[in-house]
């Protein structure tokens, strides 16, 4: 890996005017001549966050979303996927994003700035892609990747890296915490504001501790982590130049019209069917109306698309909701209905305020009013079976929120992954329309390029069925 770092340092150098999904194409076609003194620091910062915005909400992030039940794909290379035929090569990009965009860029910026607000900032950005690589791979190289002494970097233990990312936010939210904001146009996410990246890595460190099943340590990061919408980090599109665009849109309006979606003809995905008021298996009562979030989320395969792919919609990447939903489930797990719901509830009065829909979908019905405890109880309009304990009945509702609200995100997967062995009672019964459902992905295959490169790796891929340690 040692040649590709050095021969390839300078080619997630990009300005905000090109597509994430373009981000790798071509890397080794045009090297740039520049040497790393003649660029200032702050401008490695908008090429790393473009290649965790590919890692983030890119091609294996389309491909989280079938295994999740929540997309489908439909036809040529999207069908095949979908048909569990995920090859080593789909996770060259991503792979690409990690290594060579965030992290050699990344770690110019903390070796090399002298400006503490603009190090802290590339601390959280690597914390926040390693910890995604080891939610979507498991045991990656970590300790050693990056070392220009090191031809191949072993292979880091999944929890390892996991521990390795929050310290990285630890370290990010330290050093802010003795920075002074101030406005960086470079900083595509937050504008150089130290107090919202704070708050993001918390969230960041809620979220991994989740993945980990680490309950408590989840609910107290989750305590000083985003507290409000404004506060969302997201990938959000420019409103004129070609190619800033969503990237799923990208993607449906460029080779691969027709491929994806979730809603054809003759079917829907689980996520939409949830969705609908008049489908059997709905999630809608008195107290829940899906209407305007149906609607948004619908994605037609042939373009035209006005919801949450449009053009220029912003892409979720950490977000008020998802810290709030940990809140809730972690609290639940502890301390019950009672110590969970007001987080709950809070999820569903932003919900109740709009939440994400724009204004296509923020004039159709919908309704998010709070729930009581009761609700839960044997009988109740969230346990009307009664099959379930009042718990196991709130943490059911938070989970299913979490694979409404997670849309576009890594988040149903995760989640699946997760819930699959030890809470199926809470898990999402979820199922992927047309296909195989007697088995379910568990990772992501490594990059080709890894493969191919590195003598650590693997002889071969294990495969998209095996469980990642934390998952066993």
């Amino acid at each position: 890996m040692k040649n590709i770092y050095r021969s390839l340092i300078f080619s997630f150098l990009i300005i905000t005017a090109y597509s994430c999904e373009d981000i790798v194409d071509g890397i080794n076609e045009n090297p740039n001549d520049l040497t790393v003194a003649d660029v200032d620091e702050v401008l490695f910062l908008t090429g790393g966050q473009l290649a965790n915005i590919q890692l983030q909400s890119g091609h294996l992030n389309r491909v989280s979303g079938m295994y999740s039940g929540q997309l489908i794909g439909i036809q040529a290379l999207y069908s095949n996927i979908y048909g569990y035929n995920l090859s080593t090569g789909e996770a060259n990009d991503e792979w690409g994003a990690l290594y060579v965009g965030v992290m050699t860029n990344m770690r110019h910026i903390i070796n090399n700035s002298q400006s503490d607000l603009l190090r802290g900032l590339a601390m959280i950005i690597q914390g926040h892609a390693f910890g995604t690589a080891a939610s979507l791979w498991g045991d990656i190289p970590f300790s050693e990747a990056g070392n220009p002494e090191i031809e191949d970097p072993i292979y880091d233990s999944q929890l390892s890296v996991y521990a390795g990312a929050i310290s990285l936010l630890d370290e990010g939210i330290s050093t802010l915490n003795g920075a002074t904001s101030s406005p960086i146009s470079e900083d595509i996410y937050f504008n150089g504001d130290k107090n919202k990246w704070i708050a993001a890595a918390n969230t960041l460190k809620a979220r991994f501790y989740l993945h980990q099943k680490d309950y408590s340590s989840a609910l107290s990061a989750a305590q000083t982590g985003i507290s409000s919408s404004d506060g969302d980090m997201k990938f959000k599109p420019g409103s004129a130049v070609s190619g800033d665009t969503n990237l799923f849109w990208t993607i449906l309006a460029g080779s691969r019209a027709g491929d994806l979606g979730n809603k054809t003809d003759t079917d829907e995905s689980y996520l939409l069917q949830i969705l609908d008021s008049n489908n059997a298996l709905s999630r809608n009562h008195a107290k829940t109306d899906e209407t305007a979030r149906r609607g948004y989320y619908i994605i037609n395969p042939a373009g035209d698309n006005d919801g949450i792919v449009q053009e220029r919609e912003p892409q979720n990447m950490v977000t008020y909701f998802e810290n709030k939903l940990i809140m809730a489930e972690a609290a639940g797990r502890s301390g019950g209905v009672a110590a969970g719901l007001p987080h709950l509830n809070e999820v569903r009065a932003w919900l109740n305020g709009g939440g994400n829909l724009n204004a296509n979908y923020s004039g159709l019905a919908y309704n998010y009013a709070p729930f009581v405890g009761a609700d839960f109880d044997s009988g109740g309009i969230e346990n009307v079976s009664g099959s379930l304990s009042a718990n196991e009945a709130f943490l059911r509702e938070v989970i299913e929120e979490r694979y409404v609200s997670g849309f576009g995100m890594h988040m149903p997967y995760n989640d699946a992954r997760r819930l699959r062995k030890s809470d199926g009672t809470i898990a999402v019964p979820y199922f992927m329309v047309g296909a195989d459902n007697s088995r379910k992905p568990e990772r992501m295959p490594y990059a080709q390029n890894e493969l191919n490169s590195n003598s650590n790796a693997p002889d071969e891929d294990p495969g998209i069925f095996t469980k990642t340690p934390v998952n066993q």
